[in-house]
């Protein structure tokens, strides 16, 4: 049985991952050494690496689904106003059927948050 996909997130410094996901979007520290934290909110987790090397070679965009979009939009835009990216400044309804907003930090880690209608609220399909 599969529980939780984990992704982990890498940074040049592991202090640029916390403060996007601990300062800006409210996750708690469960563990931290010297070039690893384990971040968690809700049903959410992450990894963040302290890696030049990797954080060369990626800036991923995450996607977090919720099921209180407009809450979740507050408190972020209230918390750190400065995370939300250009392109997705508000929650926006998209094509495919979810509303959704977005974050970016200063080395270009996206997160999108997403929520998807309630069943027979749209005529898309849910991936």
């Amino acid at each position: 049985m599969l529980i939780n996909l984990i992704p982990k997130v890498f940074y040049d410094h592991l202090q640029d991952g916390l403060d996007l996901f601990v300062s800006g979007l409210g996750f708690k520290v469960l563990h931290q050494d010297d070039d690893l934290a384990v971040i968690a909110r809700d049903g959410a987790k992450v990894y963040v690496v302290e890696s030049p090397e990797f954080a060369a070679k990626d800036r991923p965009e995450l996607a977090i689904e919720t099921d209180s979009i407009d809450a979740l939009f507050a408190e972020i835009s209230t918390r750190a106003p400065q995370l939300l990216h250009r392109n997705g400044a508000t929650v926006t309804l998209k094509p495919w059927g979810a509303r959704e907003f977005a974050v970016l930090d200063k080395t270009d880690v996206c997160v999108v948050f997403r929520q998807w209608p309630q069943d027979g609220q749209t005529t898309g399909s849910r991936p």
